[in-house]
C-alpha cells in the first residue's frame, strides 16, 4: 500500500452529514415476542405472524413502566458520514453499540472539511450549564467559514507534505484537524438507540432536556427517522412518554 498523495484529491466542504441505514432486522413485533415470553413462552412465538398493531398497549406498558431488554432484541446497522469532532462525542455512547471507523493508519484522509451551514448558530451566551447558542451575524458566519477553510487547506497541505516525503499516514494525520469528515458503522438496537437520542437530540416531548451539539443532532435526527419507519410503535411510545429510554 503506497504512501504517495493522491494527485486527483481536491479539498471540499460540507455543512450535513450522510447517515444511511445499511441493514437491520428491526420491527416492533420483536419487542413484543421478547415481552410475552416471560408469561406465555413458547407460545410468545405467535406474535411473529400478528399485526403488532393489536398490542401497541403493551408496547406504551414496557416504556412507561421502564422494562427495558424487550426493546433490545432487534439490531439496526448505520453508515455515517461527518466531522470527527461527532465522532468523538459518539463514542460516549458504549452500552449496546459497536462502531467501525475508517483509519488515518491505513488508508490516506480525504480533504473533506466541516463547515457551518448559515443556520447554524455560532454564538454561545451565559454561563456553564445555563447558556444558549444564538444566531451569529453575516460578518461572523463569514469570518468563521473563510478562516475554518484556510485553516483546513494549510492543515492538509502538512499532510500531503509529510506523505510525499516518506512520512507513515499514522504520523503524518497529526496535524489535520477534527473538522475533517471521517465514516464509521454503527450498530445498535432501539433501547441503546433511544438512550443516545434522549441525550443527543432536543424535543418538544422531552422530560428531560437536552443541550448537544448541533452537529451529532443532525446525525441523531437522521437516525431517528429511519428507526421510526422500521418501528412506528415503539418510536411513538417513546415521544409519548418523554423520550426516556427505558
Amino acid at each position: 500500500m503506497s504512501d504517495t498523495p493522491a494527485e486527483s484529491a481536491k479539498p471540499s466542504f460540507r455543512s450535513d452529514v450522510t447517515v444511511e441505514l445499511v441493514k437491520h432486522s428491526a420491527a416492533d413485533s420483536d419487542v413484543l415476542w421478547a415481552a410475552r415470553v416471560s408469561t406465555a413462552g413458547e407460545q410468545s412465538l405467535d406474535e411473529l405472524s400478528k399485526d403488532p398493531e393489536r398490542s401497541k398497549g403493551l408496547i406504551n406498558y414496557l416504556m412507561r413502566d421502564r422494562h427495558g431488554s424487550p426493546f433490545e432484541h432487534n439490531s439496526m446497522t448505520f453508515f455515517i458520514s461527518a466531522p470527527i469532532l461527532v465522532f468523538r462525542e459518539f463514542m460516549r455512547h458504549r452500552v449496546g453499540w459497536s462502531y467501525n471507523e475508517e483509519s488515518g493508519r491505513y488508508r490516506e484522509l480525504q480533504p473533506v472539511f466541516y463547515v457551518p451551514g448559515e443556520d447554524r448558530k455560532l454564538v454561545q451566551q451565559g454561563r456553564p450549564g445555563k447558556y444558549e447558542f444564538v444566531a451569529g451575524t453575516p460578518e461572523q458566519h463569514e469570518l468563521t467559514g473563510r478562516l475554518m477553510e484556510d485553516a483546513y487547506l494549510r492543515a492538509y497541505e502538512a499532510y500531503q507534505e509529510m506523505l510525499a516525503a516518506g512520512v507513515a499516514r499514522e504520523v503524518a494525520r497529526s496535524v489535520l484537524p477534527v473538522g475533517l469528515f471521517s465514516s464509521m458503522y454503527a450498530t445498535c438496537n432501539a433501547r441503546s438507540l433511544m438512550h443516545f437520542l434522549g441525550l443527543r437530540t432536543q424535543h418538544e416531548q422531552a422530560k428531560v432536556p437536552s443541550f448537544p451539539q448541533r452537529e451529532i443532532e443532525m446525525v441523531g435526527e437522521r437516525m431517528e427517522a429511519q428507526w421510526a419507519r422500521l418501528m412506528p410503535l415503539t418510536h411513538a411510545a417513546f415521544n409519548a412518554n418523554g423520550r426516556i429510554a427505558p
